[in-house]
């Protein structure tokens, strides 16, 4: 059975003889990856996952580890993997996502013909953000660091905080209690992505993804800071589309 409450839809394509899985970063939302669609080819589906604490999720409880993130996202997923797919984390997203994989090849389920980790450390390297999620001011902060247009937002309306807070609070302790237990490299190949002028990470975090395959890996800058998929989505959206047309020609 599907989970649905996790699963964001937007144009939903039945004969569709691809999908991407797409993981929202720390705090988050599933309608983030809403203007891709129209970027994809008519048979690529794209399903984004929406974690619970969020939008229509707002009266679930959050979920507070990347494992239970994981967990949630692979329960939902497992069922739609009858056609060839790729995943794509963003930030705290690549980290779940590459959870949700380990999982998937412990169970001896289909793989990703490719996993994209877009501006996320290595899970080797992983470390806390040194946020304190409790604190509202170093946690706004933090959002204007990184350069979000929700950030942006939660300036300009701070009504918004008590509704948007919460699940970033709660991502951001994901985030910060996570360590990689060590184990098999993905089977699948992997590609890393960083925005140009991202200074959140550290470029050779961002390439030790390459420790964590037994497959392929490729490295990939495009313009901008840690949201740069917010400023150069399309180009963003044809890197992955090429990407997953070569592993599954027509």
């Amino acid at each position: 059975m599907i989970e649905m409450s996790w699963l964001r839809t937007f144009t939903p394509r039945p004969n569709a003889r691809f999908r991407l899985f797409c993981l929202p970063h720390a705090g988050g939302v599933a309608g983030g990856y809403r203007p891709w669609v129209d970027l994809l080819p008519a048979d690529v589906e794209l399903v984004a996952i929406q974690y619970p604490g969020r939008q229509d999720r707002f009266g679930e409880p959050c979920a507070r580890s990347v494992a239970d993130l994981a967990a949630g996202a692979g329960t939902a997923v497992a069922d739609l993997l009858s056609v060839p797919y790729a995943v794509f984390g963003h930030s705290m997203g690549a980290t779940v996502a590459f959870e949700m994989i380990r999982s998937f090849q412990k169970a001896g389920a289909r793989l990703p013909v490719r996993m994209f980790a877009s501006a996320r450390t290595a899970p080797s390297r992983s470390r806390s953000t040194g946020v304190d999620p409790s604190d509202e001011e170093e946690l706004l902060a933090h959002i204007r660091r990184l350069g979000s247009a929700g950030g942006a937002s939660l300036d300009a309306e701070p009504r918004l905080r008590p509704v948007v807070l919460p699940s970033l609070r709660a991502d951001l302790e994901a985030v910060n209690t996570y360590r990689f237990a060590g184990g098999e490299p993905l089977r699948c190949p992997v590609t890393a992505i960083a925005g140009t002028t991202d200074a959140s990470v550290e470029r050779a975090d961002v390439k030790a993804w390459r420790l964590h395959t037994t497959q392929a890996f490729e490295y990939h800058e495009l313009p901008g800071g840690h949201f740069y998929l917010e400023e150069s989505t399309a180009e963003l959206v044809s890197l992955v589309v090429s990407t997953i047309t070569d592993a599954v020609p027509a």
